[in-house]
């Protein structure tokens, strides 16, 4: 998979994802990193890449000419099983994107080529990102200072979903949001030692039904944890997870 980056600030890139699980798979090839630094083709002797926006208001946005510059200089069109040609995945890191599920980050890991556009200032020229068909997407309803943060994190999602990236494949089956789950967050995990005793001397047991070597009783108190902590955390997708349950019965 290969992610193409338009940034004010390349040397972000890849950044963390070069260390742990996505820097094995980065090692292995199993995804590349290629980015370009918008303000390589601005034309002016300050090399500009923002303006004044029309109608007034606080701010600068990011403009279209330049952007178009950066975008076309990865030149990464693509054949596509027609003869013509299939240009990579458009992403836009925006406050006012759809936001990034687990749902939409399997469906973006499913492409060959993604590109990321990090928006800085007070916006991007709209005519640029209707011209090239981004689609805007959000980590959160919030704002940062730029979109190079949410584009690492689109990365990271991606990237261990893809075949090889994680030891074991199954890890990815059971998290939180995860279709075996039915979108519901995971359940509480345990290890050794068994029976803790802390430093103002609590003693902590691990439950006993994950001591009892019966899996069936196991996978039932899983689900039932699953619901409980979904309930007290994120009771928004619990109500999503009755509506989809109703529309499979």
């Amino acid at each position: 998979m290969q992610f193409n980056i338009l940034t004010l600030f390349p040397e972000l890139f890849p950044g963390p994802l070069a260390a742990s699980v996505t820097g094995k798979a980065l090692e292995k090839k199993l995804w590349s990193v290629r980015t370009v630094n918008i303000r390589d083709y601005a034309t002016d002797n300050y090399r500009s890449v923002d303006d004044t926006p029309f109608g007034g208001g606080a701010g600068m946005v990011m403009r279209a000419d330049i952007l178009e510059a950066a975008l076309l200089s990865f030149n990464k069109k693509k054949p596509s099983e027609d003869g013509g040609s299939k240009p990579a995945r458009r992403v836009f890191m925006s406050p006012r994107g759809k936001p990034l599920t687990q749902n939409l980050v399997e469906e973006l890991a499913r492409e060959d080529e993604i590109t990321i556009l990090c928006g800085r200032y007070e916006g991007v020229d709209q005519r640029f990102l209707d011209q090239y068909n981004f689609e805007d997407i959000s980590i959160g309803d919030y704002v940062l200072a730029g979109g190079e943060i949410p584009a690492l994190a689109v990365m990271e999602a991606c990237i261990r979903l893809l075949p090889g990236a994680l030891g074991n494949a199954a890890t990815t089956g059971e998290e939180s949001f995860s279709e075996k789950t039915g979108g519901l967050l995971e359940y509480p995990q345990y290890t050794k030692p068994a029976i803790w005793t802390t430093c103002n001397g609590n003693i902590l047991n691990v439950p006993e039904v994950l001591r009892s070597g019966d899996h069936g009783k196991i996978e039932k108190w899983r689900t039932a944890q699953s619901l409980e902590v979904t309930r007290r955390l994120r009771p928004d997708l619990l109500a999503q997870h009755s509506t989809d349950q109703e529309k499979e019965e």
